[in-house]
């Protein structure tokens, strides 16, 4: 391979997007460093293959480099980031570089959604690698079977999650595109819905004229575009009925998940070991990249059925008479009424629910939806706001959700703080309890506390 860029330094390189670029490029020989915040388990992951990282940002880090890769949470002032452009080095957003590395391969699959990009991405990844096509993969979140968020593969197809935040999806120029689901979100890069349906519409039509857009057409937004995409376009769905690829027959029951696929005149019985109606979703979507490529359906059927999941997307940590711990990425008032009616669909349980909220602006935004998602929980504990890439805002806190669920007429939610949540639990806690904890903070790290002290 040509070298004339060796060596690479990435800023913020322990979130979970960067961190598998950061992995992916080490397995191509290009020589890795990186910084963050704080450790974590990406960090310790990425320093087990012999990736210098430094904890805390310093200019000092910027030196004899060839390009330097940001995180979106890093900021323009970074000094890091000044350093480098002081010295003229390269220097890439975390979409710009994934963009990039999708030019080494002949294709690329995109998969975008305010909601599902994960698993779907996890979940076509695994179909294309047990059909022996052999693709590369970057998702944002660790997919169980490899034990990583990205896998180099010897194939011609790339398979890439596509971020909507700050419009990062429009950085690549997809052969296959998927738009699983529209809501609003973001609203600190969206004007309105119109503009998140804009961007998406952009993207789909990025797609060449050879390829392929898939949309999930029970999306009410979603299949809003189909008339303006002037590209093939497959559709799938639960609900609509003139789609390309429907599931029916739906049965959940302890975690798994059956359904039948209509595909054309032919059904096809599946079988998947994830629950909840959003991942038979996320299956149709995979599965009509797999078909569109050509996978044939028994291969289809087999992966789906062995497929295990993403670490932080319905993650069970315990699952036994006492107790069932899970944890979840969810962080739209949508993924949380989603996780949480998943729950009551499989299990006859009481459900505790830990909520972080994300953002001071999200909340802000949606403190209503929130408190409405939470309704079906039996008891709800509701901690501090993560602030994450955004400043402190004494303004705004969580006890809005709490207000608005009491005024709604829930009977049993209160606040929290993280560092009094595993008394407070434990406080809660009866025999045969489902507790689960979700939020895309660190809230994940006290799923594992929980289940230490009530285990």
């Amino acid at each position: 391979m040509l070298a004339s860029i060796k060596n690479i330094h990435f800023i913020g390189i322990g979130g979970i997007g960067m961190s598998g670029i950061a992995e992916l490029l080490h397995n191509q020989d290009f020589n890795i460093t990186g910084s963050d915040l704080s450790k974590s388990s990406n960090v310790e992951r990425l320093e087990k293959f012999g990736i210098r990282i430094s904890i805390g940002h310093s200019s000092d880090n910027i030196n004899e480099l060839d390009l330097v890769v940001y995180s979106d949470a890093i900021p323009e002032d970074n000094c890091e980031l000044t350093e480098a452009r002081k010295q003229n080095i390269i220097c890439y957003s975390r979409a710009k570089m994934i963009s990039q590395i999708a030019k080494l391969k002949s294709s690329t699959v995109a998969i975008s959604g305010t909601h599902g990009k994960t698993t779907t991405t996890s979940i076509v990844g695994s179909m294309l690698k047990d059909s022996d096509l052999d693709p590369t993969i970057v998702v944002g979140g660790v997919v169980k079977s490899i034990n990583s968020n990205s896998a180099l593969g010897e194939g011609d197809v790339f398979v890439v999650e596509a971020d909507e935040y700050n419009r990062s999806l429009l950085q690549l120029n997809p052969t296959i595109a998927v738009i699983n689901n529209i809501d609003l979100e973001h609203t600190d890069c969206y004007k309105d819905i119109e503009d998140l349906k804009e961007t998406f519409l952009q993207f789909a039509n990025s797609v060449p004229f050879y390829g392929a857009v898939s949309i999930c057409k029970d999306s009410e937004n979603a299949a809003s575009l189909i008339n303006d995409i002037d590209k093939p376009i497959f559709t799938y769905g639960i609900h609509s009925k003139d789609v390309d690829f429907r599931a029916e027959d739906i049965v959940q029951n302890d975690g798994n998940t059956t359904f039948t696929l209509v595909e054309k005149n032919e059904k096809y019985p599946l079988s998947m070991q994830l629950p909840g109606v959003y991942n038979v979703w996320n299956a149709l979507a995979a599965i009509s990249v797999a078909r569109i490529m050509n996978v044939p359906i028994n291969k289809i059927i087999n992966s789906l059925e062995k497929f295990d999941g993403v670490k932080r997307r319905f993650d069970i940590k315990n699952n036994d008479e006492s107790l069932m711990v899970v944890d979840d990425y969810g962080h739209h008032p949508v993924e949380v009424e989603s996780v949480i009616k998943a729950i009551k669909d499989n299990w006859n349980r009481r459900l505790v629910v830990v909520f972080q909220p994300h953002l001071y602006s999200r909340t802000e935004q949606f403190f209503k939806e929130f408190a409405e998602s939470l309704l079906l929980a039996d008891s709800v504990l509701i901690t501090e706001i993560f602030a994450s890439r955004e400043l402190n805002n004494d303004s705004i806190n969580s006890q809005i959700i709490v207000d608005e669920m009491l005024k709604l007429g829930h009977q049993s939610v209160a606040p929290t703080t993280l560092k009094n949540l595993v008394d407070d639990v434990e406080s809660i806690y009866k025999k045969g309890d489902i507790i689960l904890t979700i939020g895309a903070g660190n809230i994940w790290r006290y799923s594992d506390l929980i289940k230490e002290r009530l285990v």
